[in-house]
């Protein structure tokens, strides 16, 4: 365990992170998945579909290739397109109770394949297969969800102001739906979106992030299984270097109405830029900077913990990790030595598919160069490294706490996407709300509290979509996803999710008799 010096009020700790253990680049790590599930081609309009050329797929704990999977074009993605666009003039005609039993199929075939997806997930994107299977857990339960809410599209009966005529509300599927996700999440991030655009009666493209497209191509082979028909769900992978020409095609085609996106800010930006020449609707989920502000009056156990959950899931590569955590003077200390031992006993860095391991790469080199150098970046302004900084071999970076932290460091301006736990020590409420609310990202943010009145006043101060209050761990398919300012438009999950797939459609019914 680390030790303290405690020296006016400040404090020493040496760093004790293991570093990368040797032995996971060198040994051979078995992707155990049946044959059915490891799909490698395209699936459009119920067909597997072969491309001119293939990319890789890494394992990114190791480097090694685990699959070379159809490199899709601009072709293809038109392709599948034409088959979504063919498809919806069928689906959107059955009933809703006909789409919710297919999906509620589909969701049960994801839970009995849990432990086979799950390996998928570690070995393409290298979180730890507990956080795997968790996923799996979460994907299946928005297809279970929306099976619900397929059948719940309710529209309105408006009173009329006239006696011969009635108003109606309508609410009709917009059409086809062009799905890009994220590789942080390669299976819930499809089925959040997926699951509500169908539900609504629409038919969709996915294109996978190039770096994790075995998880999606997956979820094809399950939902052909669960009677899908064909057209309605397709899966178009394509490389880092066709991403842009399959992007501007699912973006740009008159034939779709519908793009929801999750990913980075700036990527973001250029999809809505591409969209807006055909005015589609838009769902957009993105970049994060999430504040994590512990008060003198939290329970600092409770506050660890909440921030161990937020910070290191998934190595601290989702949309909604806490990326800035201010902690107020007087609880200052007793935190960061509860936290650093935290660290110390829970963290264990290593292949995802080993037994214990809470820490896997990240998603590649680059992912990792970029945390190393925003630890360089705080130590050249002054912050102090408490527990790990350094990277490790490969796509590894060490869990790294660092203390006398500012804001004007990078850490703090920039979404990190790594084990980075940046601590910046605060004094008045007044003032940790204007560094939480400084950023142009608005998505999630975090604080601990046992001051009721506080609680009330910063829950409604914080300019986030969605506020964790003495919880670091806030989704759930029940509830609404989305962030305000910059971090995108738009909600999903929650009953509100599927709304985004519905156009209301007005109906006005007269010549009645009096």
């Amino acid at each position: 365990m680390g030790s303290f010096c405690l020296l006016r009020t400040r404090f020493l700790l040496r760093p004790r992170i293991p570093r990368t253990p040797s032995t996971v680049m060198q040994r051979k790590y078995s992707l155990d998945v049946s044959a059915k599930l490891l799909r490698s081609q395209g699936y459009i309009d119920g067909r597997w579909i072969s491309a001119a050329t293939t990319f890789p797929v890494l394992d990114p704990a190791t480097g090694e290739q685990i699959a070379q999977v159809a490199d899709c074009g601009p072709a293809e993605a038109k392709q599948a397109v034409d088959a979504a666009y063919k498809a919806f003039n069928t689906w959107k005609q059955q009933t809703a109770k006909e789409r919710s039993a297919l999906l509620r199929r589909w969701y049960e075939l994801l839970v009995q394949h849990k432990d086979e997806l799950a390996r998928l997930i570690t070995f393409e994107c290298g979180k730890p297969v507990s956080e795997a299977l968790g996923e799996v857990v979460y994907s299946a339960s928005f297809l279970e969800w929306f099976s619900e809410e397929a059948r719940r599209c309710y529209g309105d009966v408006v009173p009329s102001p006239f006696r011969d005529r009635k108003i109606l509300l309508l609410k009709q599927p917009v059409g086809v739906a062009s799905i890009i996700t994220p590789w942080n999440f390669p299976s819930a991030m499809i089925t959040r979106k997926v699951g509500a655009a169908l539900a609504a009666g629409c038919t969709v493209v996915v294109k996978p992030a190039e770096d994790t497209p075995l998880s999606a191509l997956a979820l094809a082979q399950l939902a052909d299984q669960a009677g899908i028909p064909a057209g309605v769900f397709n899966v178009v992978p394509c490389s880092r270097a066709k991403t842009p020409a399959v992007g501007e095609v699912l973006c740009t085609d008159p034939l779709v109405a519908k793009v929801s996106f999750t990913g980075s800010t700036a990527t973001g930006k250029i999809l809505l830029k591409l969209a807006a020449d055909t005015v589609k609707k838009v769902s957009m989920e993105l970049g994060g900077n999430a504040p994590f502000i512990v008060f003198d009056s939290a329970d600092v156990d409770k506050a660890v913990a909440g921030a161990m959950g937020s910070k290191f899931r998934n190595a601290g590569q989702t949309c909604v990790c806490s990326n800035r955590f201010l902690v107020q003077s007087g609880i200052h200390d007793a935190f960061m030595e509860k936290l650093a031992l935290a660290m110390d006993s829970q963290l264990r860095m290593g292949h995802g598919s080993e037994p214990g391991v809470t820490q896997g790469p990240l998603i590649n080199t680059r992912a990792a160069e970029k945390v190393a150098h925003q630890v360089q970046d705080a130590v050249s302004l002054g912050a102090r490294v408490l527990r790990g900084g350094k990277r490790g071999q490969g796509s590894f970076m060490e869990p790294t706490l660092l203390a006398d932290v500012t804001t004007e460091m990078l850490c703090t301006k920039e979404e990190t996407f790594g084990p980075l736990l940046p601590v910046i020590r605060f004094n008045t409420e007044k003032e940790a709300l204007a560094i939480a609310n400084a950023a142009n990202v608005g998505l999630a943010g975090y604080f601990f509290s046992q001051d009721v009145s506080q609680i009330w006043r910063v829950a409604e101060a914080l300019e986030v979509g969605m506020v964790g209050v003495n919880e670091g761990l806030l989704s759930a398919v029940e509830a609404s996803f989305g962030g305000v300012k910059q971090s995108g438009l738009g909600s999903e999950g929650s009953k509100y999710g599927i709304e985004e797939y519905l156009d209301v459609k007005y109906m006005c019914f007269g010549g009645l008799e009096a």
